[in-house]
């Protein structure tokens, strides 16, 4: 047996090969890398999430190994038998006989927790390190975001633009405007739709890995497939990142909120699709910003500041943001419910059948792929959910299940916070409350709709118009003083009192018939 004095947990979501722990080689080093059936399980993840997590954390380990670093790469077949995370690692320090026990930080509040409560007796010492990932540090993190308060993310963004020099001219922002965002809601129309790039999909062998899990009866969601098309190590998302930087970039911004129903690329439009690279740390944070401006500052670019703007945004402003009002509100955060929703979330959310055509488009899709963007979670499946009132910590469980990007840092504030308004406006300033005009504005999915979107309170009216009115109904008291939202009540007044009467009533047929909508 290998003479080893530290172990070190690999998580799988921190594959960051440039983590300072690898600088040097140590044979007294373990490395353990472990698919693990806590995590396997603690929510019915889509297919395709666990395997490319799997995948990702399998490739990770023989990578480190040819670097010569000493790795133990546990499969479902050998971590069985431990009851958990924790389990798992006081079993494997006896049984080493280590000195040490190194991690990096998690990002999820419920893994730090498990961390910081291990028990591995008094002669053991345990080390936490940083993941050397993000872009704020940890320790700065209380002192930039107020808990239990709003924290503008223009604010945030402004700041950490400033922070790390990014598109700036000395003090002041490249082109004398922070956002561009105003600039980038253009709906696709027909014509453009020839000109959606066809993704850049791998083909990764994750056949063995659909068997154990099979074999194992890790209940799972979505449409597996042999051949991944994620990325599953470094070298894999750099040519994602580069395809987007080349092909999508320059109409990333424009793009950004539009959706479709047309063509073989609907699903990917201009999007980077990065989220799980990044989120799995097979990327970090700068390394794709300042990619995406190097390809922005060429002579020969057709990236213009909008475009690049957009996505600089999503990446340094929003998800360093998001990452922020996560932690600083943990745990109390994964128990907001302002709303007081308490209703089922509707089974179609599993399925896709339904004959709303932008919900069964959006649902489709995200079963298909494990993903969809930003706009089809936030404006489709996330605003129905609001306005139906279904209980925040349903739409959390499908939000983290369906989605390959989906860990909890990230899709907890964006669900229970941006999504469904359940933290009371720590993170938005208004509820992302829609009608379906806005979603007929910005896609063109009503025009196949079973439901008629000028329709209002007849049989055939979009739910999405009634149940707006109906939400807004509800939390009038909440909304009617919110200046971002006051113009609604001021319209609603005007209206014919006979009009509200069927829109209210119409609302009420939704709710009570919601499963077969």
């Amino acid at each position: 047996m290998n003479n080893f004095h530290t172990i070190r947990l690999v998580l799988g979501d921190q594959l960051n090969r440039e983590h300072s722990w690898y600088k040097n080689i140590d044979d007294g080093v373990l490395y353990v890398i472990a698919e693990i059936h806590q995590e396997a399980t603690y929510v019915t993840h889509h297919i395709q999430k666990l395997c490319s997590f799997f995948a990702a954390m399998a490739d990770f380990a023989q990578s480190l190994k040819a670097d010569g670093h000493t790795v133990q790469h546990y499969s479902l077949d050998e971590t069985v038998q431990y009851e958990s995370l924790g389990h798992m690692i006081r079993s494997l320090c006896e049984h080493y006989g280590v000195e040490n026990f190194d991690y990096q930080a998690p990002d999820e509040f419920r893994l730090m927790e498990q961390m910081r409560n291990l028990d591995l007796g008094p002669q053991l010492h345990i080390t936490c390190y940083d993941s050397e990932h993000f872009l704020l540090p940890q320790d700065e993190i209380s002192q930039t975001i107020n808990a239990g308060k709003h924290n503008r993310m223009e604010s945030f963004y402004r700041k950490m633009r400033k922070r790390f020099n990014i598109l700036m001219d000395a003090d002041q922002p490249r082109g004398d405007r922070w956002n561009f965002d105003g600039e980038n809601r253009k709906k696709l129309k027909p014509a453009d739709l020839a000109a959606v790039p066809e993704p850049l999909l791998f083909s990764n062998d994750v056949g063995e890995i659909l068997l154990r899990i099979e074999k194992h009866q890790i209940k799972s969601v979505g449409e597996a497939t042999d051949n991944l098309p994620w990325p599953i190590n470094h070298l894999q998302a750099m040519q994602l990142l580069h395809f987007f930087c080349q092909h999508c970039l320059p109409n990333f911004g424009r793009f950004q909120d539009a959706m479709t129903r047309h063509g073989e690329n609907r699903w990917s439009l201009y999007h980077s699709r990065l989220s799980f690279a990044l989120n799995s740390k097979l990327l970090h944070p700068m390394q794709v910003i300042e990619t995406a401006i190097e390809y922005f500052d060429r002579t020969d670019s057709s990236v213009d500041l909008a475009q690049i703007e957009g996505f600089v945004r999503q990446i340094l402003g929003w998800r360093e943001y998001i990452r922020a009002v996560y932690w600083a509100n943990m745990p109390g955060y994964a128990q907001r419910n302002e709303l007081d929703a308490q209703r089922d979330l509707p089974e179609y959310y599993w399925t896709g059948k339904t004959k709303m055509a932008c919900m069964q488009q959006a649902i489709d899709q995200s079963l298909n792929y494990a993903y969809a963007h930003h706009i089809q979670r936030l404006m489709v499946t996330g605003n129905f959910a609001m306005l139906a009132g279904v209980n925040p910590d349903q739409v959390d469980d499908w939000y983290l299940s369906v989605y390959i990007d989906a860990v909890e840092w990230v899709e907890m504030p964006n669900t229970r916070g941006m999504s469904q308004f359940s933290d009371g406006g720590l993170i938005a300033t208004k509820p992302y409350a829609a009608s379906g005009s806005y979603i007929n504005k910005m896609s063109d999915y009503c025009s196949g709709c079973h439901y008629s979107v000028k329709e209002r309170f007849t049989e055939q009216a979009c739910p999405f118009n009634s149940l707006y009115w109906h939400f807004m109904q509800r939390h009038g008291d909440t909304f009617s003083r919110n200046p971002r939202t006051a113009m609604a009540y001021r319209t609603w007044e005007k209206m014919d009192p006979d009009v509200k009467t069927n829109i209210l009533a119409r609302a009420e047929h939704c709710l009570e018939n919601i499963e077969i909508l």
